[in-house]
């Protein structure tokens, strides 16, 4: 039998040190667990150097200045999914982020993973540890974190937590692409649009100067604003940064990002998706929380942060501060016109009946659907949309273009 130190986390979060006797480190492993301990680092007592890379660790030396800790969302989400595996496989917290740094593809991430590796060996829980890399682990990462390690299920909390980012990170890619059509289209045509009003139209101006014939209206403004805009680009262009630079400035304020969360929750075709988002978000990140333990009051915190619309984030505030002096989370909800009535009876009958998590994750699963449902009519919708206003701007400059000359040809024609 050998001597083995270890250090390990209690269900109440507190650190655990001590020495136990066993044929091995896989023995030591199974019977920490059995005791619903999470396992920091694992020593074997005769072995005076350790390995690198090994469970007892020596210190790595961080290279850390002039790096910024960050990762990229499917890195992350990687991370998690890996590092539940590990730990639901038995496998020590410590050993695990050292097998997770050593496999890291970006230089800021592997840094990162450092870091934790460091703090923890040190002592730190791992929460304390994601705390000193905020651009990798946000803040509802560390909470759910800091509740695994206090309830002792690690390994089932970051399951939860990939799932989570998994689920995040589809919607974000179903919202990027019913947006991209319209916005790459948009561009084309304005770009075309431009193309023909300062290099083609201004060349048909001495052509109906000698037509000798009273042009149509639209030729006449038509025919201005390409001259304007030949003339005048530059002026143009300065208007466009100006009013651009402008618009950025106000949009950073309070009152300007509030008020383009409203209007983007009121806006015709895309508001109903960007409302349905909102909702999905909000349930789907107020459903994780308290799944995995976070108190209610820091739960609606979190989600207030997260759920990327002011809008949504004013309300939920609002229930914190009902919820804080002893009222449903239900009531102040249902004040709010960006909360449905579905969704505000379903919250109501989860807090009555215990099962709010549950219910709130219902309530996302059907938003996710109904996004989907949305992006795929949106989809189809779009394209003649876009097809019409081409069809409007382009046609309406050829159009200009051609009307005097059908005129002189009809007038030809009568005069025969």
């Amino acid at each position: 039998m050998t001597s083995f130190k270890y250090a390990a986390k209690g269900p109440g979060g507190k650190t655990i040190e001590g020495e136990i006797e066993a044929g091995d480190r896989s023995e030591v492993l199974s019977e920490l667990r059995r005791q619903n301990l999470v396992v920091m680092s694992i020593d074997e007592v005769v072995a005076k150097k350790a390995k690198k890379g090994s469970l007892s660790g020596g210190s790595k030396k961080l290279r850390t200045k002039g790096v910024k800790p960050n990762a990229s969302r499917i890195e992350l989400i990687l991370f998690t999914r890996q590092l539940a595996t590990m730990v639901g496989a038995g496998i020590s917290l410590l050993e695990a982020l050292e097998v997770l740094a050593d496999q890291a593809e970006s230089p800021p991430f592997k840094v990162c993973c450092e870091k934790l590796i460091s703090e923890v060996r040190g002592g730190s829980d791992l929460s304390a540890a994601m705390e000193q890399c905020p651009k990798a682990f946000t803040e509802l990462y560390v909470s759910m974190v800091k509740a695994a390690e206090i309830s002792g299920q690690m390994d089932i909390i970051l399951v939860r937590l990939a799932d989570y980012q998994e689920s995040t990170e589809e919607l974000r890619r179903e919202i990027k692409s019913a947006m991209t059509y319209p916005v790459v289209s948009l561009f084309l045509v304005t770009a075309i649009t431009a193309f023909l009003m300062i290099g083609i139209v201004p060349g048909f101006r001495q052509v109906f100067d000698s037509l000798d014939t009273e042009l149509p209206a639209l030729t006449k403004f038509v025919l201005g604003v390409s001259e304007w805009m030949k003339e005048q680009w530059i002026l143009g262009l300065g208007i466009i940064a100006v009013v651009s630079f402008a618009g950025w400035v106000f949009v950073r304020t309070e009152r300007g990002a509030l008020l383009v969360d409203q209007l983007s929750l009121k806006a015709p075709v895309f508001g109903p998706l960007f409302s349905k988002v909102a909702l999905a978000r909000f349930s789907r990140t107020f459903s994780t929380l308290i799944r995995s333990g976070v108190p209610i009051m820091g739960t609606l915190d979190i989600v207030a942060s997260t759920a990327g619309n002011r809008v949504i984030s004013n309300a939920v505030l609002h229930s914190r501060d009902a919820v804080r002096a002893g009222n449903m989370l239900s009531d102040p909800l249902s004040e709010s016109p960006v909360f449905p009535p579905m969704v505000v009876r379903m919250i109501a009958i989860g807090e009555k009946s215990g099962a709010l998590e549950t219910l709130l994750e219902k309530i996302a699963e059907f938003y996710d659907a109904q996004v989907k449902a949305s992006v795929k009519a949106l989809t189809s919708l779009i394209e003649p949309i876009m097809i019409s206003v081409m069809g409007v701007m382009v046609g309406g400059v050829v159009l200009s273009v051609f009307l005097p000359i059908l005129d002189v040809v009809g007038n030809l024609s009568g005069q025969k």
